[in-house]
Protein backbone atom coordinates (compact mmCIF):
# COMPACT_ATOMS: atom_id res chain seq x y z
CA UNK A 1 0.00 0.00 0.00
CA UNK A 2 0.93 3.45 -0.62
CA UNK A 3 1.28 5.33 2.65
CA UNK A 4 1.10 9.22 2.61
CA UNK A 5 1.69 11.02 5.78
CA UNK A 6 0.12 14.13 4.47
CA UNK A 7 -2.00 16.79 6.03
CA UNK A 8 -6.07 16.65 5.54
CA UNK A 9 -8.14 19.82 5.48
CA UNK A 10 -11.43 18.38 6.83
CA UNK A 11 -12.12 22.12 6.49
CA UNK A 12 -11.97 22.56 3.09
CA UNK A 13 -12.98 19.32 1.85
CA UNK A 14 -15.61 19.03 -0.58
CA UNK A 15 -17.09 16.04 1.03
CA UNK A 16 -17.40 17.45 4.40
CA UNK A 17 -21.03 17.23 4.12
CA UNK A 18 -21.03 13.60 3.36
CA UNK A 19 -18.72 12.35 5.77
CA UNK A 20 -18.51 15.22 8.54
CA UNK A 21 -21.42 16.33 11.24
CA UNK A 22 -22.35 19.90 10.06
CA UNK A 23 -22.70 22.18 12.62
CA UNK A 24 -18.77 22.74 14.01
CA UNK A 25 -17.51 25.76 14.50
CA UNK A 26 -14.02 26.99 13.51
CA UNK A 27 -11.87 25.15 16.55
CA UNK A 28 -14.08 22.18 16.47
CA UNK A 29 -13.04 21.29 12.71
CA UNK A 30 -9.30 22.63 13.54
CA UNK A 31 -8.99 19.68 16.31
CA UNK A 32 -10.76 17.34 13.74
CA UNK A 33 -8.26 18.06 11.34
CA UNK A 34 -5.36 17.41 13.53
CA UNK A 35 -7.30 13.85 14.21
CA UNK A 36 -7.77 13.05 10.83
CA UNK A 37 -3.91 13.84 9.85
CA UNK A 38 -2.85 10.91 6.93
CA UNK A 39 -4.41 9.95 3.84
CA UNK A 40 -3.58 6.44 1.79
CA UNK A 41 -3.68 5.78 -1.81
CA UNK A 42 -5.23 2.13 -2.37
CA UNK A 43 -4.34 1.07 -5.50
CA UNK A 44 -6.96 -1.50 -7.37
CA UNK A 45 -7.38 -5.00 -6.18
CA UNK A 46 -5.49 -4.06 -2.69
CA UNK A 47 -6.80 -4.82 0.83
CA UNK A 48 -7.23 -1.79 2.92
CA UNK A 49 -7.69 -3.86 5.34
CA UNK A 50 -8.28 -7.61 6.01
CA UNK A 51 -10.16 -10.30 8.34
CA UNK A 52 -8.69 -10.47 11.16
CA UNK A 53 -6.31 -7.63 10.88
CA UNK A 54 -6.39 -5.20 14.22
CA UNK A 55 -8.85 -2.71 14.33
CA UNK A 56 -7.17 0.53 14.77
CA UNK A 57 -8.98 3.30 12.47
CA UNK A 58 -12.28 4.51 10.37
CA UNK A 59 -11.70 5.22 6.99
CA UNK A 60 -13.12 8.03 4.82
CA UNK A 61 -13.64 7.02 1.29
CA UNK A 62 -12.69 10.14 -0.70
CA UNK A 63 -11.80 9.08 -3.92
CA UNK A 64 -12.60 5.27 -5.70
CA UNK A 65 -14.92 2.21 -4.85
CA UNK A 66 -14.51 -0.47 -2.05
CA UNK A 67 -16.38 -3.70 -1.82
CA UNK A 68 -16.45 -5.50 1.51
CA UNK A 69 -16.33 -9.55 1.48
CA UNK A 70 -15.78 -12.37 3.71
CA UNK A 71 -14.74 -15.85 2.91
CA UNK A 72 -17.16 -18.31 3.37
CA UNK A 73 -16.84 -22.07 4.70
CA UNK A 74 -16.61 -23.45 1.34
CA UNK A 75 -13.41 -20.93 0.47
CA UNK A 76 -15.88 -18.48 -1.93
CA UNK A 77 -16.05 -14.79 -1.89
CA UNK A 78 -19.20 -13.28 -0.31
CA UNK A 79 -19.79 -9.77 -0.67
CA UNK A 80 -21.50 -7.67 2.23
CA UNK A 81 -21.31 -4.37 0.42
CA UNK A 82 -20.25 -1.86 -1.75
CA UNK A 83 -18.81 1.62 -0.71
CA UNK A 84 -18.32 4.59 -2.49
CA UNK A 85 -16.87 8.46 -1.82
CA UNK A 86 -17.88 10.15 1.09
CA UNK A 87 -18.44 6.97 3.40
CA UNK A 88 -17.11 5.62 6.16
CA UNK A 89 -15.77 2.21 6.44
CA UNK A 90 -14.39 -0.18 9.15
CA UNK A 91 -17.14 -0.10 11.56
CA UNK A 92 -17.18 -4.00 11.50
CA UNK A 93 -13.83 -3.77 13.82
CA UNK A 94 -15.45 -1.95 16.80
CA UNK A 95 -17.04 -4.73 18.18
CA UNK A 96 -13.66 -7.56 18.47
CA UNK A 97 -11.00 -5.29 18.24
CA UNK A 98 -9.70 -6.73 14.50
CA UNK A 99 -12.03 -6.68 11.34
CA UNK A 100 -14.18 -9.27 10.38
CA UNK A 101 -13.89 -8.67 6.65
CA UNK A 102 -12.01 -7.41 3.71
CA UNK A 103 -11.96 -4.36 2.03
CA UNK A 104 -10.55 -4.28 -1.00
CA UNK A 105 -10.49 -1.45 -3.68
CA UNK A 106 -12.44 -2.22 -7.11
CA UNK A 107 -10.66 1.20 -8.53
CA UNK A 108 -7.36 3.40 -7.16
CA UNK A 109 -8.91 4.82 -4.26
CA UNK A 110 -7.72 7.25 -1.37
CA UNK A 111 -9.03 7.44 2.21
CA UNK A 112 -8.78 10.09 4.94
CA UNK A 113 -7.12 7.77 8.17
CA UNK A 114 -9.55 8.18 11.25
CA UNK A 115 -7.95 7.07 14.66
CA UNK A 116 -11.18 5.19 16.49
CA UNK A 117 -9.49 5.86 19.80
CA UNK A 118 -8.92 9.84 18.59
CA UNK A 119 -12.31 9.95 17.19
CA UNK A 120 -14.02 8.54 19.87
CA UNK A 121 -12.11 10.79 22.70
CA UNK A 122 -13.27 14.05 19.97
CA UNK A 123 -16.80 12.35 20.14
CA UNK A 124 -16.75 12.75 23.83
CA UNK A 125 -15.91 16.56 23.85
CA UNK A 126 -18.31 17.62 20.83
CA UNK A 127 -21.84 15.82 20.57
CA UNK A 128 -22.20 16.63 17.33
CA UNK A 129 -19.59 14.64 16.39
CA UNK A 130 -20.68 11.92 18.92
CA UNK A 131 -24.55 12.16 17.25
CA UNK A 132 -23.20 11.42 14.28
CA UNK A 133 -20.72 8.87 14.63
CA UNK A 134 -23.78 6.90 16.17
CA UNK A 135 -25.89 8.05 13.12
CA UNK A 136 -23.13 6.37 10.98
CA UNK A 137 -23.44 2.96 13.09
CA UNK A 138 -27.09 3.05 12.97
CA UNK A 139 -27.13 3.33 9.13
CA UNK A 140 -24.58 0.40 8.63
CA UNK A 141 -27.36 -1.76 10.72
CA UNK A 142 -30.29 -0.33 8.85
CA UNK A 143 -28.32 -1.34 5.58
CA UNK A 144 -27.55 -4.76 6.95
CA UNK A 145 -31.50 -5.08 8.23
CA UNK A 146 -32.27 -3.88 4.27
CA UNK A 147 -29.63 -6.81 2.27
CA UNK A 148 -31.25 -9.40 4.70
CA UNK A 149 -35.37 -8.14 3.20
CA UNK A 150 -33.26 -7.92 -0.03
CA UNK A 151 -32.25 -11.43 -0.41
CA UNK A 152 -34.85 -12.98 1.95
CA UNK A 153 -38.04 -12.16 0.36
CA UNK A 154 -37.29 -10.56 -3.35
CA UNK A 155 -37.31 -12.09 -6.83
CA UNK A 156 -34.31 -11.78 -8.55
CA UNK A 157 -35.82 -8.65 -10.64
CA UNK A 158 -36.76 -7.01 -7.68
CA UNK A 159 -33.43 -7.10 -6.36
CA UNK A 160 -31.54 -6.32 -9.26
CA UNK A 161 -33.86 -3.40 -9.48
CA UNK A 162 -33.05 -2.27 -6.28
CA UNK A 163 -29.65 -2.43 -6.47
CA UNK A 164 -29.71 0.14 -9.45
CA UNK A 165 -31.49 2.31 -7.69
CA UNK A 166 -30.03 2.35 -4.32
CA UNK A 167 -26.89 2.90 -6.19
CA UNK A 168 -27.62 5.69 -8.28
CA UNK A 169 -29.50 7.56 -5.17
CA UNK A 170 -26.04 7.17 -3.12
CA UNK A 171 -24.34 8.55 -6.68
CA UNK A 172 -26.69 11.70 -7.16
CA UNK A 173 -25.70 12.64 -3.04
CA UNK A 174 -22.43 13.11 -4.52
CA UNK A 175 -23.24 15.13 -7.38
CA UNK A 176 -23.23 12.79 -10.27
CA UNK A 177 -26.45 12.02 -12.69
CA UNK A 178 -30.02 10.96 -11.62
CA UNK A 179 -29.85 8.19 -14.53
CA UNK A 180 -26.22 7.26 -15.37
CA UNK A 181 -23.55 5.48 -13.86
CA UNK A 182 -20.24 3.41 -14.16
CA UNK A 183 -20.40 0.33 -12.77
CA UNK A 184 -17.37 -0.61 -10.96
CA UNK A 185 -18.33 -3.64 -9.61
CA UNK A 186 -18.12 -7.10 -11.86
CA UNK A 187 -21.55 -8.60 -12.45
CA UNK A 188 -20.13 -12.25 -10.35
CA UNK A 189 -19.50 -9.37 -7.75
CA UNK A 190 -23.15 -7.65 -8.11
CA UNK A 191 -24.59 -11.64 -8.00
CA UNK A 192 -22.63 -12.31 -4.61
CA UNK A 193 -23.61 -9.44 -2.69
CA UNK A 194 -27.57 -9.84 -3.91
CA UNK A 195 -27.42 -13.72 -4.29
CA UNK A 196 -28.08 -14.51 -7.41
CA UNK A 197 -26.02 -16.58 -10.32
CA UNK A 198 -23.98 -14.82 -12.43
CA UNK A 199 -26.47 -16.00 -15.63
CA UNK A 200 -29.60 -14.58 -13.57
CA UNK A 201 -27.92 -11.49 -13.27
CA UNK A 202 -26.66 -11.21 -16.99
CA UNK A 203 -30.25 -12.40 -17.90
CA UNK A 204 -32.16 -10.10 -15.72
CA UNK A 205 -30.05 -7.39 -17.06
CA UNK A 206 -31.04 -8.05 -20.62
CA UNK A 207 -34.43 -8.24 -19.87
CA UNK A 208 -34.24 -4.58 -18.27
CA UNK A 209 -32.88 -3.48 -21.57
CA UNK A 210 -35.46 -5.23 -23.73
CA UNK A 211 -38.64 -3.96 -22.01
CA UNK A 212 -36.63 -0.37 -22.42
CA UNK A 213 -36.21 0.69 -18.42
CA UNK A 214 -32.10 0.70 -18.92
CA UNK A 215 -29.44 0.84 -21.56
CA UNK A 216 -26.12 -1.12 -21.38
CA UNK A 217 -22.60 -0.50 -22.62
CA UNK A 218 -20.38 -3.09 -20.99
CA UNK A 219 -20.37 -1.36 -17.45
CA UNK A 220 -21.88 1.97 -18.72
CA UNK A 221 -25.88 1.83 -17.44
CA UNK A 222 -27.98 4.05 -18.51
CA UNK A 223 -31.47 4.23 -16.60
CA UNK A 224 -33.83 5.25 -18.83
CA UNK A 225 -37.13 4.84 -16.37
CA UNK A 226 -36.70 5.33 -13.38
CA UNK A 227 -40.55 4.72 -12.55
CA UNK A 228 -39.86 1.43 -13.94
CA UNK A 229 -37.64 -0.15 -11.58
CA UNK A 230 -39.58 1.40 -8.42
CA UNK A 231 -42.63 -0.29 -10.56
CA UNK A 232 -40.30 -3.36 -10.09
CA UNK A 233 -39.30 -3.17 -6.72
CA UNK A 234 -42.98 -1.93 -5.10
CA UNK A 235 -45.33 -2.71 -7.86
CA UNK A 236 -48.49 -1.39 -4.81
CA UNK A 237 -47.40 1.92 -4.48
CA UNK A 238 -47.03 2.86 -8.53
CA UNK A 239 -49.72 3.71 -10.43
Amino acid sequence: MDVQSIKVACGSCNLRELCLPMGLNADEIDKLDRVISSRRRIKRGTALFSTGEKFSSLYAVRSGFFKTCVTTADGRDQVTGFHMTGEIIGLDGIVHDHHSCDAVALEDAEVCVMPFDQVEELSREFTTLQHHVHKIMSREIVRDHSVMLLLGSMRAEERLAAFLLNLVQRLHARGFSQSELILRMTREEIGSYLGMKLETVSRTFSKFVADDIIEVKQRYVRIKSTDGLKQIVNPQHCN
